[in-house]
């Protein structure tokens, strides 16, 4: 069977007899479940009782002086319920060593009532956590029964102490109702001096009272005498003074009628003086708001006149800025391709004159070649039996070179063409920046010729290769076939190795260029 204390107690005593403290605890007493069989059965109902637990701490000093600690629980509402546990100090090594407890005696009772503190502090919670166990082998809770407190967790319960209290005998249980009868017999006797007494004073104070009582009660005749004495004379003062105010009221009252009289009309006559002036008042107003109607409708149609004109006047603007606009833009178009035409014309200017360097670069080498050809005619002349057949081949070479110079005199008059067509063009761009239309117009005819001339330019650049290659070629031959001489093929071998070397330079120069 278990005991269950974690309810709070209810009306919690504390009593000290000797070195003893007494609890009443609201708890759980365990009954039998009773039926119409007799026999055992496993079913077991708990009852809620108050059941007192009271520690006592006995010192006695002879024979040996020895200290034991006395545990009772008894049931107020049941007389024979009394369970005992007396432990000595021997009793608690062994209990010590049984349960392991860490403390001494001496602080074991204190402990012990710490424990029951806290069931009682526990005892209106829904959970508790400390709790009261009293199991008993026997339904009826007859013979020895445990008494532990556990502490409940959601893991485990731990038993922190067990006693094992022994059922009180009927000795014991005759003594305990006779000390129960005594205490009821001293209480009684102390309940009724305690009553005498309260009879007593309560006698007394009705007395007191009852004296007081017939005092005020005349107090109160002789003041109700008086009060009616003071509430005659003061009714008939106040009529008399009620009678006067009423008198002075109604002289009061004609005087201000009369005033009221007067000062109605007098606000008449004012008032028909104030109603005359604001007649002429308000015809005057009358014509000048006749006349300011009129000004507003003539300034209203002005103002639609003139709201009419701004708004003209606003198109306008706006069309000229947007005119001014596009006129910046154009401007700004026609200054960017005049500045990119510029910028072609100049890069043309280079190309020709690097052409005309290279012209008088090739001229000289035509000098140069004509000198060595000279150098080769005397040096044919002194073999005239080997070089009559080479001068045939160098007469053709100097026609070649003759048709060649030709070709390039033709070259440089196309330049200077190009030349004077750039010019014209340059002078042509700058009229051309007055007016747009033409510009655009010219610019495209220019841009043609150039490209025009600059394709004329590159295929009179590829016949000059030609040219060269065709007069380089047969030099070389001739070259070769004069080698075997001792001086006129060293000479011939040196004025064509210059001349390819002039050639490959201006090929690149000219590859360069393109």
């Amino acid at each position: 069977m278990c005991l269950d204390c974690g309810r709070k107690l209810e009306n919690p005593e504390r009593t000290h007899t000797g070195t003893g403290t007494t609890w009443k605890l609201r708890t759980e007493k365990p009954g039998v479940n009773q039926g119409s069989n007799p026999e055992p059965c496993c079913c077991e109902v708990t009852v809620k009782a108050n059941i007192r637990v009271t520690i006592e701490l006995q010192l006695t000093t002879s024979p040996v002086h020895k200290r034991d600690l006395l545990v009772r629980l008894t049931d107020d509402l049941d007389p024979y319920f009394l369970f005992n546990l007396s432990i000595s100090e021997e009793d608690f090594q062994s209990l010590k060593v049984q349960q392991g407890l860490l403390i001494d005696f001496a602080s074991f009772p204190q402990k012990f009532i710490d424990l029951l503190n806290l069931c009682y502090s526990e005892q209106e919670s829904d959970n508790p956590r400390f709790l009261l166990h009293l199991s008993c082998q026997s339904p009826v809770l007859e013979g020895p029964a445990n008494f532990s407190v556990v502490e409940t967790n959601a893991f485990k319960h731990l038993n922190h102490l067990s006693l094992r209290l022994i059922q009180g005998s009927d000795k014991e249980i005759k003594d305990y109702l006779a000390v129960c009868l005594s205490a009821l017999k001293v209480e009684k006797q102390a309940l009724e001096t305690k009553l005498k007494k309260t009879e007593d004073d309560l006698s007394r104070q009705l007395s007191y009272a009852q004296q007081t009582l017939s005092e005020k009660t005349k107090e109160l005749d002789k003041l109700r005498s008086e009060w009616t004495n003071q509430t005659s004379s003061l009714s008939s003062r106040h009529s008399q003074e009620l009678q006067l105010e009423r008198e002075k009221a109604v002289e009061v009252q004609s005087r201000l009628q009369q005033q009221t009289e007067q000062l109605r009309v007098d606000l008449e006559s004012a008032h028909k003086k104030s109603n005359q002036q604001l007649h002429s008042r308000l015809t005057e107003l009358e014509a000048s708001c006749r006349e300011l109607t009129e000004r507003k409708y003539k300034n209203e149609s002005a103002i639609r006149d003139l709201k009419i004109k701004l708004v003209g006047a606003e198109e306008e603007c706006q069309r000229s800025k947007q005119q001014v606009l596009s006129l910046r833009r154009e401007n700004s178009t026609l200054d960017t391709e005049v500045h990119e035409k510029e910028r072609l014309v100049s890069q043309l200017q280079m190309r020709v004159a690097v052409l005309e360097q290279e012209i008088k670069d090739k001229e000289q080498l035509m000098r140069r070649t004509k000198e060595v050809l000279e150098a080769t005619q005397q040096q044919k002349e002194s073999v005239e039996e080997n070089a009559e057949s080479k001068e045939l081949q160098i007469r053709k070479l100097e026609a070649t070179v003759k048709s060649l110079s030709e070709e390039l005199i033709k070259a440089n008059g196309i330049i200077k063409k190009l030349q004077g067509e750039v010019r014209g063009l340059v002078g042509k761009i700058k009229v051309k920046n007055t007016v747009t239309v033409s510009q655009e117009k010219i610019l495209q005819e220019t841009s043609e010729k150039l490209k025009n001339t600059e394709k004329d330019l590159q295929s009179a650049q590829q016949q000059i290769i030609t040219k060269d290659e065709q007069v380089c070629l047969p030099i070389m031959e001739t070259a070769l076939r004069l080698k075997y001489n001792m001086y006129g093929s060293l000479i011939c071998f040196a004025g064509c190795h210059k001349m390819h070397r002039y050639r490959c330079t201006s090929r690149g120069m000219l590859e360069h260029q393109i």
